[in-house]
């Protein structure tokens, strides 16, 4: 029977979401609030005095980049697959490391199944992909890197069974569980007492890392008894949550996750507002001008606090993110690094995948283009169909952060990934 009390570890993916969490927190002993690498990186140091040299994050795309070409320069024959960008590669290694597959020539073989990928790669394919990680591994070695980000999952894994130490935590509470690879969560399965509790918390609307296993084979012993369904909406007014099931109705979100669906929520509100503005340029100013007006103008259930978010596709939007970020000191980055949680009335930006878990008053969305949801780079790297798939999971995070108003832009022609410009799901409006 598990032991209440005692020290608890909640991990998350998000590192946004990390400093909200902490905030909520606040300084309890018993309880530590950490980002999952972070946390994996401090535990392996206490396991072992080796020091841990890890590979950063843009020196990893130099050299699997180098990898590539070098395989590619090689090559008898010219397979499709080698004409893949970088990116492409970089998603199927991080897949290899965050399953725990150490018997490539199973993987080679196709004996591994690709869970995730909208097509199969052929056994040459795979071969290729071998290739280069073979090559990678030996350009970590010989630039005196041990491990990438990506590897820490499996290493961690392997340090406990070389370790004797006690657990630090007895319970472990997992949120936003459906981002953890396979790895991630054997990894913390591991390091609870038997009398200890593991708890998982996810949504795989929302999944934009994950992929399709058991329990059983995450190392969790899970009883139908144990499984709680939340399926009450409390955060979104009716109309924007009739949008957001209309984004999961799309036949970009269908696979083989059952999904919970929600009951409709109680609170009633504006229709989201579809905002067709004159030119791409102008929409990064305009979001910035709706929302410093729904800041000022707006009051929420007779708060004084009303926070507003400007979400966007990712962070490569330099030029129009100084339009936000030298607005006012209202305005809040969501990064990674964040350290500090801005309360109190203000505007916050940052990518879709930053705002996992946080919820705003308002959201407005810009550049919700057909050619910018999914990207032009997304759709190089994982093909059409893969591309609108990811990106649709995205959008549903994005559209579901907002718990009373919701604005949506674009210009020329709306993301398929939205209900039509013709639905009665929005209110219309235009920057002409």
């Amino acid at each position: 029977m598990p032991k209440s009390g005692g020290k608890t570890l909640l991990v998350t993916f998000n590192g946004a979401l990390v400093t909200y969490l902490r905030e909520l927190v606040g300084p309890d002993d018993d309880v530590k609030v950490e980002q999952y690498h972070k946390f994996a990186i401090d535990y392996i140091r206490t396991l072992s005095p080796d020091p841990l040299l890890i590979c950063p994050r843009d020196r990893r795309v130099e050299l699997i980049e180098r990898a590539v070409n070098e395989v590619r320069s090689r090559a008898r024959s010219r397979r499709a697959v080698l004409d893949r960008p970088v990116g492409f590669f970089l998603d199927e290694l991080d897949w290899l490391a965050g399953h725990g597959i150490t018997n490539f020539a199973e993987y080679v073989n196709g004996h591994v199944q690709r869970v995730g990928r909208n097509y199969g790669l052929a056994p040459s394919d795979r071969t290729i992909v071998n290739q280069i990680r073979i090559r990678y591994r030996q350009l970590l070695a010989e630039n005196r890197y041990e491990h990438d980000l990506s590897d820490l999952a499996g290493v961690l894994r392997r340090k406990l069974t070389e370790s004797h130490k006690e657990p630090q935590y007895r319970h472990v509470v997992i949120d936003e569980g459906q981002d953890f690879s396979p790895e991630m969560i054997r990894s913390l399965t591991e390091i609870v007492p038997k009398d200890g509790t593991v708890t998982f918390f996810g949504d795989y609307a929302q999944q934009i890392y994950g992929s399709r296993v058991s329990w059983k084979s995450l190392g969790l012993l899970v009883e139908p008894k144990d499984l709680v369904r939340f399926d009450r909406n409390y955060r979104n007014t009716k109309q924007i949550a009739r949008l957001a099931e209309a984004v999961a109705d799309t036949p970009f979100f269908k696979d083989d996750v059952e999904l919970v669906s929600p009951l409709p929520p109680q609170r009633d509100g504006d229709a989201p507002l579809l905002v067709e503005a004159f030119s791409k340029s102008m929409q990064i100013a305009e979001a910035v001008h709706m929302a410093e007006n729904l800041l000022v103008d707006r009051k929420v259930s007779r708060r004084k606090i009303h926070q507003v978010a400007i979400l966007l596709r990712n962070d490569d939007w330099d030029d129009e993110i100084e339009i936000i970020s030298d607005r006012n000191n209202r305005v809040t980055r969501l990064h990674k690094g964040m350290k500090v949680w801005a309360y109190g009335p203000g505007i916050f930006y940052g990518p879709y995948a930053e705002a996992r878990g946080l919820e705003f008053d308002a959201v407005v969305l810009p550049f919700c283009d057909a050619d910018e949801l999914p990207s032009k780079s997304s759709i190089e790297v994982f093909g059409a169909t893969e591309a609108m798939m990811k990106q649709a999971r995205e959008l549903y995070i994005a559209v579901t952060r907002a718990k009373t108003e919701l604005v949506i832009l674009y210009s020329g022609s709306l993301t398929s990934l939205l209900p039509g410009e013709e639905s009665d799901i929005y209110d219309r409006s235009t920057t002409r």
